[in-house]
């Protein structure tokens, strides 16, 4: 509402990444994001959010990302994929680090990455907003993404 920023989170989520962490390439980036998991710490507010104002989570009940293309800089990554988000496709620009691979104290090889980008939440059809008494409008059009990631190695069956 103009003075503040929201932040929210989705609870349920699954993804994909294959690469080879010691040339540190990529070959897969994918994700699938319930849109009904959708939380930001207030109830009313998390309603909205999965009505058709917004997410419509019983019309489109996921959010996916399939990665098209990377370009690394060192130790940053700019990767170049489709955001299928309210039944729309887009292109959007994930800009991230590889934070290393490790092996855990259960056996496991993990992986950890860090990334954010932005979208124009109005590209996906989601265009309701107020105005305020004040002039100003309820809903910012821009929307930050900022992702933390830990993957387990899938192990060979």
């Amino acid at each position: 509402m103009v003075v503040s920023k929201t932040s929210g989170r989705f609870t349920d989520y699954r993804g994909l990444v294959e690469m080879d962490p010691d040339a540190k390439t990529f070959k897969t980036i994918e994700a699938t994001i319930n849109t009904a998991s959708v939380n930001t710490n207030h109830e009313k507010r998390d309603a909205h959010l999965r009505n058709a104002d917004f997410c419509d989570a019983q019309q489109f009940p996921a959010i996916t990302y399939k990665m098209k293309s990377y370009k690394s800089a060192g130790d940053t990554y700019t990767a170049l994929g489709d955001l299928t988000l309210h039944g729309v496709t887009k292109e959007i620009t994930l800009t991230g680090l590889f934070n290393g691979a490790t092996k855990d104290p259960w056996g496991n090889q993990r992986a950890g990455f860090s990334a954010e980008g932005k979208l124009n939440r109005k590209d996906f059809g989601m265009i309701w907003n107020k105005t305020l008494d004040s002039g100003g409008l309820v809903v910012g059009d821009e929307v930050s993404i900022r992702l933390e990631i830990e993957c387990i190695k899938a192990k060979k069956p």
